[in-house]
């Protein structure tokens, strides 16, 4: 019986260290996995963070253009009424001094 107790321990031994090995080897290789989920979503934020970025550009261009043009619309209305008050200018102050200094009571 010692015959092969003596023979199945250096065989026991042999399997223990490729299970050891095994299990390193595993241990190892999901590590590196793992490195290399991390590393391919960094470099797919940064790839889609770059198309967001050309995007916001790409659009906020034509957004400038339309608050320019906003601006030119609104100053030439502003003329408008600019012009309008100047020339109806000396007729409203007119009319404002003539309600002010003619006083006309209304009968109760």
């Amino acid at each position: 019986m010692r015959r092969c107790y003596r023979s199945i321990r250096p065989a026991e031994r042999e399997a223990s260290k490729i299970v050891q090995r095994a299990r390193e080897f595993r241990t190892k290789r999901v590590k590196e996995a793992r490195d290399e989920a991390k590393r391919e979503i960094a470099e797919y934020k940064a790839r889609k963070e770059e198309e967001f970025k050309k995007f916001e550009a790409e659009h906020s261009k034509g957004n400038e253009a339309a608050e320019q043009e906003a601006n030119k619309e609104a100053e030439k209305q502003i003329e408008v009424i600019k012009q309008a008050g100047q020339k109806n200018r000396a007729t409203v102050v007119k009319h404002l001094l003539d309600a002010v200094f003619e006083v006309k009571p209304l009968p109760a």
